[in-house]
């Protein structure tokens, strides 16, 4: 199925630091377990991704390092800091209120009693 990218546009930074909070990861590995959690619903392009974590970075969400290991390219990894699993944690609530909302106006399910 097809996402419209306005609806995905809004929900980025809680899938990357979603991902982040299990494990510290580089951009690829990023990009493909999102893909792989959401079974390729979200599919991130690095132009998407690479600002948005330079962002972090800068806001204190996340910390990256340098990781060369024998026979293979250097990989900047990034890992997410505690200023980021609050931010996370924040998310995750807002997330939760405004998908119940949705759910409740798309499928009529109000309080009958309210009403």
């Amino acid at each position: 199925m097809d996402i419209k990218k306005e609806l995905s546009k809004g929900s980025s930074a809680l899938l990357v630091l979603s991902v982040l909070a299990d494990t510290d990861r580089y951009g690829y590995q990023i990009i493909k377990e999102i893909e792989l959690r959401s079974e390729h619903v979200f599919s991130f392009k690095e132009g998407t991704l690479y600002p948005l974590l330079h962002n972090f970075e800068r806001d204190g969400y996340v910390k990256s390092y340098w990781v060369q290991n024998a026979g293979e390219r250097k990989r900047k990894y990034y890992s997410i800091t505690k200023k980021g699993l609050k931010v996370l944690s924040k998310s995750k609530e807002e997330w939760k209120s405004y998908s119940t909302a949705v759910n409740k106006v798309v499928t009529g399910s109000i309080a009958k009693s309210l009403v």
